[in-house]
């Protein structure tokens, strides 16, 4: 028997994000494991899309044969509750969470409220939600009001690498990854290295500086301002090699993250034996473990600050925590790994 999928997923799957790849790897490992996956794009602007494109998705959803398992990516299942509702009538409808979209730095207050209220009533058609980790599974539970049982952990699997190999010139190479949006936290980041500026380090941002040009702008005019031009680089988005050579050329990985649904770029530093200084937000202590770096509260610069100190002055500490991370990095799953834990999740849908 075929085992259908239909993998609904807006917009560019091939945009360099954490949660595009990890659609694109899973969408890979399921092809390989026997399962027949069309990928649907509803279309653009997703999570908050035009009322035509909105209309035009839910006919598309509709239209989906009806021995598919529906999978349908959170950046459109939240903004979706009644094409949800309709489809969980003729579908085994599955949810992907990365994370709750109301919990997305920078909206307003009533933008945060609206799309918590239309994820829940979203969720609540899934027959099943798949989330990225453990912290996404508790939050959906205590704020999304689904049930423990509905939902399934399916961590992203992470490539193994080999350990950096860092800097020779006496500078701490520091190297952050991600898109230059506000959830980030790379204004954090540039002000606390404006407090360690008497230090010898330099900092090179890899990420996509078009998803928010506001921010990007901002980002650059901060730089400029506390006079950091020559002390920190930003990259754009480069290319899976080219990030690979980037990390292995970095002595610690620095993100300032408000709040991850993973870290998938927290799990690519372990992976690549770098100490790691960035925060709780979300589920990044479950990430990174104190043996392999630093974390601090969100949001605050100061203790970013002193940990930074620790990271550049400290090389007996960093090699601690590159050790850490190495072995850190040997307990994450593999993509092959987390696509048959996705594939039997899928199975069960199908006898629930």
């Amino acid at each position: 028997m075929v085992k259908r999928l239909a993998f609904v997923v807006p917009g560019d799957l091939a945009a360099a994000t954490g949660g595009y790849g990890y659609d694109r790897q899973i969408i890979a490992g399921l092809r390989t494991l026997g399962w027949q996956v069309d990928v649907v794009n509803p279309g653009d602007g997703f999570p908050f899309p035009a009322s035509k494109t909105l209309r035009e998705a839910q006919e598309m959803l509709l239209a989906i044969p009806r021995d598919a398992i529906v999978v349908i990516d959170g950046l459109a299942m939240g903004v979706m509750p009644e094409a949800a509702r309709r489809l969980s009538l003729t579908h085994d409808l599955v949810a992907l969470v990365h994370h709750p979209l109301a919990l997305e730095l920078g909206l307003t207050a009533e933008q945060s409220a609206a799309l918590a209220v239309q994820e829940r009533a979203a969720l609540a058609a899934a027959r099943h939600v798949i989330v990225t980790s453990p912290a996404t599974a508790r939050t959906l539970s205590a704020d999304f009001a689904v049930a423990p049982e509905r939902i399934t952990v399916v961590l992203p699997g992470t490539a193994r690498a080999p350990a950096a190999s860092g800097s020779t010139d006496g500078i701490v190479r520091l190297v952050a990854v991600g898109s230059v949006i506000p959830r980030k936290g790379f204004d954090v980041l540039v002000d606390a290295l404006a407090r360690v500026k008497g230090l010898p380090w330099h900092l090179s941002i890899a990420g996509d500086t078009t998803r928010d040009s506001a921010t990007a702008t901002a980002l650059k005019e901060q730089i400029n301002r506390l006079e950091l031009a020559d002390r920190i680089t930003m990259l754009g988005t480069l290319s899976a090699e080219a990030l690979d050579r980037v990390y292995g050329e970095s002595d610690a990985f620095v993100l300032a993250s408000h709040y991850e649904g993973y870290g998938m770029a927290y799990a690519e530093a372990l992976s690549h034996g770098l100490p790691v200084l960035g925060t709780t937000g979300g589920a990044i202590s479950d990430t990174v473990p104190p043996e392999a770096g630093i974390l601090v509260e969100p949001g605050n610069s100061h203790d970013l600050a002193q940990a930074l100190s620790v990271l550049i002055l400290d090389a007996q500490r960093r090699a601690e925590f590159a050790a850490g991370a190495r072995t850190a990095a040997a307990r994450l799953p593999t993509w092959v790994e987390s696509s048959a834990l996705f594939s039997a999740a899928l199975n069960r849908t199908r006898t629930e």
